[in-house]
């Protein structure tokens, strides 16, 4: 019988970590801290796993599922094994799979079904049985020695979001994400199911568009004005539904070249510095020399039904000490995604059962 915990809803911990948001699970019996990417762009929750002929260096243990009661591998056969990824059958039966990301990250291993404890709102920590996970023992990309894997938190099957929701009350979560170069002891709260609903002053909200691919949370992303001048997403005005989708485990926004062009010129424009011109290592970004963040222009990006208000500490990041580039960049696609360093400093909730996703300015910081 799976343990069924609302109304003290599932909640963890999200700290930041270099431009990602790491999320604190245990996973396994006795249990083991896994910090995992925050990730709204996947499905698949996994953490690096022992033996690992194939891992990038963390400082933490790895999770080793022999040392693991309620460990047990996936069967090839299995249901869960034919939703995920790039599949292979071993001489055992197991599920072999391999899943890829934008990034160019990749991680090899065991499809499995293990124990995850996550606190609950009264500070009880809760176990969940038989999730879905990957027991990584072959993974590159350009992780860091904090990050243990990928929490999945996307609108497909095997994503914790799915995952959880009939245990906590429903397909719904809602986090903060504090701003980049926030202290990582500073903790913001991820909430799922019963409770994790955002509502209140300031609120505002925009429908989520269904697409083939149900990772994805897809929005419509008509433009966005710079102080009061708008800047259309498509020079002709017309803008395809769900142009956009929302993505934890991407830093920067990431926009059509054309779009980016024209949204540049007008930022530019709007501030009275000059850029940095003679950098190599800031390529083709727009970045200012300043000691603190800038004093520029607030950009108000036109969701359909929601007007989100950005200002510098969303729009300007620090790459090196006393620079401050622009955090939008280009994509060779018509898609653009819309990533962690907007998200900050707003409480984002989602409803998939009502396909909607809601904006709160909040001071994440301070988020309980």
């Amino acid at each position: 019988m799976r343990q069924t915990f609302y109304p003290n809803n599932a909640q963890s911990q999200i700290t930041a970590d270099n431009g990602h948001y790491l999320f604190k699970l245990s996973i396994g019996n006795p249990p083991l801290d896994v910090y995992g990417i925050a990730d709204t762009g996947s499905d698949l929750i996994w953490t690096q796993c022992a033996p690992c002929p194939g891992c990038y260096k963390q400082i933490n243990p790895l999770f080793d599922p022999t040392k693991s009661s309620t460990y047990k591998d996936l069967s090839c056969y299995a249901q869960e094994c034919q939703t995920i990824g790039t599949i292979t059958c071993s001489l055992r039966h197991t599920c072999n799979y391999t899943y890829a990301y934008g990034s160019a990250a990749v991680t090899q291993g065991i499809l499995s079904k293990e124990t995850i404890t996550i606190t609950s709102t009264s500070g009880n920590a809760t176990s969940l049985e038989n999730i879905v996970f990957g027991c990584g023992h072959n993974n590159t990309g350009t992780f860091n020695e904090n990050e243990m894997g990928i929490i999945g938190l996307g609108g497909g099957d095997l994503s914790l979001v799915s995952q959880l929701s009939p245990l906590v009350g429903g397909k719904k979560f809602s986090f903060c994400l504090v701003p980049f170069h926030t202290d990582p002891s500073i903790e913001s709260k991820i909430r799922f199911g019963e409770g994790s609903e955002v509502f209140g002053d300031g609120v505002v909200s925009t429908p989520l568009v269904t697409k083939e691919d149900k990772t994805p949370y897809f929005v419509t992303l008509k433009g966005i004005s710079v102080g009061n001048k708008f800047v259309p997403f498509n020079s002709s005005g017309e803008v395809s539904k769900g142009n956009m989708f929302m993505d934890t485990g991407t830093p920067p926004t990431l926009i059509p070249q054309d779009f980016y062009d024209r949204l540049v010129a007008e930022v530019r424009s709007q501030i009275p510095m000059t850029p940095i011109g003679d950098d190599p290592s800031l390529g083709t970004q727009l970045c200012y020399k300043s000691k603190t963040n800038l004093k520029g222009p607030i950009l108000t990006v036109h969701f359909e039904g929601a007007d989100v208000k950005l200002t510098t500490i969303q729009t300007f990041v620090p790459p090196k000490d006393e620079v401050f580039c622009f955090a939008m960049q280009t994509v060779p696609w018509d898609v653009g995604i819309y990533g962690g360093f907007a998200q900050s400093n707003f409480l984002i909730g989602y409803d998939l059962e009502t396909m909607v996703a809601f904006f709160k300015p909040t001071d994440c910081t301070k988020h309980q």
